[in-house]
């Protein structure tokens, strides 16, 4: 089982790129006063068939040929249905998937969200020719990271030059710190 949340993340994040996803979006939406904490995750992959969408969340199953078995999107759902939360996953050939896990936030067994910072990161450097739109809010504040509106900016700089690499580390890090106050969730 994966100890933080943003794990979680990296690992269904990890998994729109192996269906070929050419834009990811994830969104971490963190509300105090209704005690909930919702991660989504998007892509425009290639989609599951209703058999395969059906099944995804057996741990038995797993379209991947380098294992046999598929334990990240049981132990997601497991992470979020064990603080009273809900998870759910929707898919369509050729057009992408989704998965939503709704935390309860103050549950004594919600793991934390982690470095969620870092996990983008990592995703946006390692996959640089994926686009990653990353949503962060806290109650009333958020911000965005987009790699589209970059790249425009950047004029075809690449995104995992080190300058640039470094240049998003600190933008994630600084704004989660802005938008959260550098609350521990």
């Amino acid at each position: 089982m994966m100890t933080e949340i943003s794990l979680n993340i990296l690992d269904v994040a990890e998994n729109s790129i192996r269906a070929e996803a050419s834009l990811v979006e994830i969104s971490v939406e963190v509300d105090v006063d209704t005690n909930r904490m919702i991660v989504v995750i998007k892509d425009d992959g290639c989609g599951m068939s209703p058999e395969q969408t059906s099944r995804v969340e057996d741990p038995f199953f797993t379209t991947r040929t380098t294992r046999k078995v598929g334990l990240g999107i049981p132990f997601f759902k497991m992470a979020a249905l064990g603080t009273g939360g809900d998870f759910s996953i929707t898919s369509r050939v050729n057009e992408g998937t989704q998965v939503r896990a709704e935390f309860v936030l103050d549950h004594i067994d919600r793991m934390p969200l982690g470095d969620i910072s870092g996990t983008i990161y990592t995703l946006i450097h390692f996959h640089p020719d994926t686009d990653f739109c990353y949503r962060y809010r806290y109650n009333d504040r958020a911000f965005v990271l987009d790699t589209r509106q970059m790249r425009e900016i950047l004029g075809g700089i690449p995104l995992d030059t080190p300058e640039v690499a470094e240049y998003i580390r600190e933008y994630l890090t600084e704004n989660k710190a802005d938008v959260d106050g550098g609350a521990i969730i």
